[in-house]
């Protein structure tokens, strides 16, 4: 029996403040660009189902309830107390927490209180871009506060993280751009933003990732499947390889979240390049009960010091307990095979749990 340690869940949002209808909390359930289609329901995904067995039983259910019941429950016991024994019974001990969407969403502290856990907190570089755009009055004042903003920002928090593949695509030109380029794209895109305008532009996308990999924190860049709208074949984690290569050396780590359903890719990377890490959360939360079959594939070609557990989890903290359970029953799963099998000692296999469960983690953020 291969035991399961603690948690650190490395890439994370925080949980809505308020309470969900039907509608609303299965909107969350999966990434759409609009309702479910007539007659059917998003809680007949992998996602759906893996709600349905293992949140019940932590609101007081049997595993498997109709989804009616669960959130009638869900409402009887209020978003704070129902938030509350989700969150501690997920097993998470640390969250990272990206607090850069939109939404009434609870930061780092109160998912530290909620969940009695530990919380750090994640910087999104887009939208930090875009809040020191609103509050510079010119490109040269846009350029400096920019960057002190980064650097003040990196004094507190564990990590930077990127969405240029979902705002562009991950196909940028690997090296930073020079000084007139960016000058020239800061004030075409001052020139023609509204305040709160997104950032999109390829050149001060490579401008902030190329900063951030100066500071030294580690670079999480998000990959695969995203946002609705987004055109994941622009984000296959294979189109950082030149910008992996040329940040080699630098003493930055790169961390590729999501990845799916280009996981193989993302293990890919993170066994040729020293310093470039693969996330396991949405490979694992999108396929539920065939998570262990996609974690046997990133096996095979990551490092296992080089493989992240994290939920990847936004807005329902349901989806914080699923990507936890499937996570442990999948490796659990899988290890405990190998073990069975012969091909691995229950030693080893209990070490290598250890590192991708938290050990890892702790490794690359320096966190508890």
């Amino acid at each position: 029996m291969i035991e399961m340690p603690s948690l650190v869940d490395q890439y994370c949002h925080g949980v809505l403040r308020t309470e969900l209808g039907l509608g609303t909390f299965e909107a969350h359930l999966a990434r759409t660009e609009g309702p479910p289609a007539a007659g059917t329901t998003l809680f007949d995904t992998q996602t759906g189902f893996a709600v349905r067995r293992w949140c019940p039983p932590l609101l007081g259910l049997e595993p498997h309830c109709p989804p009616a019941r669960y959130l009638a429950r869900r409402r009887e016991l209020g978003v704070l107390e129902s938030g509350r024994r989700l969150l501690r019974g997920s097993g998470i001990t640390t969250y990272l927490v990206d607090a850069g969407l939109p939404g009434d969403l609870t930061g780092p502290s109160e998912m530290a209180s909620t969940g009695a856990a530990h919380a750090h907190e994640i910087i999104r570089l887009e939208l930090l871009a875009e809040q020191v755009a609103d509050t510079s009055g010119t490109v040269e004042s846009f350029l400096a506060n920019l960057a002190e903003s980064i650097h003040g920002a990196a004094a507190n928090a564990v990590a930077f993280t990127s969405i240029a593949g979902g705002r562009h695509g991950l196909a940028l030109a690997p090296e930073p751009p020079g000084p007139g380029e960016v000058r020239g794209a800061a004030g075409r895109w001052l020139a023609g933003r509204r305040v709160g305008g997104a950032l999109s532009d390829p050149v001060l996308l490579r401008h902030l990732l190329w900063i951030a990999v100066a500071s030294g924190l580690p670079l999480q860049l998000h990959a695969g499947l995203g946002e609705p709208g987004l055109r994941i074949d622009r984000t296959d984690p294979v189109l950082l390889t030149d910008f992996a290569r040329a940040t080699a050396g630098l003493g930055t780590d790169l961390v590729l979240l999501h990845g799916y359903p280009y996981h193989r890719h993302t293990a890919h990377l993170a066994g040729v390049f020293p310093h470039v890490y693969a996330d396991l959360g949405a490979a694992l939360v999108r396929t539920g009960a065939r998570a262990a079959a996609v974690l046997s594939e990133m096996l095979e070609l990551a490092p296992f010091g080089k493989l992240l557990f994290s939920s990847g989890a936004h807005g329902l903290p349901e989806l914080h307990v699923v990507g936890a359970r499937l996570f442990r029953e999948a490796l659990a799963r899988v290890l405990g095979t190998w073990v069975a099998e012969g091909a691995w000692s229950l030693a080893d296999a209990q070490r290598v749990a250890g590192l991708i469960a938290a050990g890892n983690a702790r490794r690359v953020y320096g966190v508890e």
